[in-house]
């Protein structure tokens, strides 16, 4: 399979799903704007090489010119996701990124008309945090008739005593935080994304105890409402979104080395009231986030790759259903 894009690739999370790719027997495209790291991947793993930056519309055509699936694994994705959705639109390729940033949802979700009438898929979220959400929103409401509230809280690690506490996020990851910051405090109500004056928590039992976890922008304010169509939604994350960091990238660990993505689990609470007061609740477990977003993100390309899409915005459950998480590594779903 040649047709499949990978910019970014270079980076943390890019290399994962490049190997992961390669694994499976893909032959992606090495794509990215700095030429000798570009070429280096590209030789190492055989695969062909494209260099460009994103600051030429033209340019960035060019550079997805010819494929049929365009994944971005580059942050900041508040800078990269515009300039590669609008080139994969133009070039009539599918658009994929592994972003948490509601921004960016916001963005691929007002393309939906655009990439009807191109008669691609555009998705944003491939990875963790928003396939494990958004199968778990989706498989709980479905337990609930007429849904009107849903709550969604993230822990991005689980782990067990004496083990060594791996470290979450990657250089890249503290740069996309950056993207959360105008967002603050946002909400669903009533259908439509607003924002709460207050900073509300809340207690969540993940199966380890019940912890207070604190309101956080996630794009699954955007993929919860497209595949459940539930108009009051928050969103809550253990321990916060990572905080920008302003130390010089030279000082930063690239993200956690195999062993410690190996270590401990990460896991999705949601709960899902009817209007008639019922409720449904339950728990995803997954591998680790970089470890899931590694499996997870090519699994949805090869999907598209060999026919298996609906155009136009759509979320992992509003193109899959629930059943697409199951197949991705050891997850698993706890009805509670």
């Amino acid at each position: 399979m040649t047709n499949f894009l990978i910019y970014g690739a270079t980076g943390y999370t890019g290399q994962l799903i490049t190997r992961e790719a390669v694994q499976r027997g893909m032959n992606p495209i090495v794509a990215g704007r700095d030429a000798a790291k570009v070429k280096l991947l590209a030789d190492e793993l055989g695969l062909e090489a494209r260099v460009f930056d994103l600051s030429s519309e033209e340019k960035t055509r060019e550079g997805v010119l010819g494929v049929s699936v365009v994944l971005n694994v580059a942050g900041p994705f508040s800078v990269t996701s515009g300039p590669l959705l609008d080139a994969a639109l133009y070039v009539k390729a599918h658009y994929l990124d592994t972003t948490a940033e509601l921004g960016t949802f916001l963005r691929s979700e007002a393309a939906d008309g655009q990439a009807k009438k191109a008669g691609v898929m555009v998705m944003s979220g491939t990875g963790w945090d928003v396939v494990p959400s958004d199968t778990l929103a989706a498989r709980t409401a479905a337990r609930v008739t007429d849904p009107v509230s849903l709550v969604i809280a993230l822990k991005l690690f689980v782990g067990t005593p004496g083990e060594r506490i791996p470290l979450l996020f990657s250089k890249g990851s503290m740069t996309s935080a950056l993207g959360f910051a105008p967002f603050a405090g946002s909400v669903r109500s009533g259908g439509t994304i607003t924002t709460r004056d207050d900073s509300p928590t809340r207690s969540i039992d993940f199966g380890e105890g019940s912890e207070e976890v604190g309101l956080a922008p996630m794009g699954d304010l955007v993929t919860g409402w497209h595949s459940t169509g539930i108009p009051e939604i928050e969103v809550y994350v253990a321990g916060g979104i990572p905080i920008p960091t302003t130390a010089p990238g030279s000082q930063l660990p690239d993200g956690p080395d195999a062993a410690d993505r190996a270590i401990g689990r990460a896991r999705v609470y949601a709960k899902v009231t009817g209007r008639d007061g019922s409720t449904a609740a339950g728990l995803v477990d997954t591998p680790t986030g970089y470890g899931f977003t590694q499996l997870a993100a090519v699994e949805i390309a090869s999907r598209i790759i060999a026919g298996d899409f609906t155009p136009g915005f759509q979320t992992p459950a509003s193109a899959y259903g629930p059943s697409l998480l199951e197949g991705i590594g050891d997850s698993r779903f706890i009805d509670l």
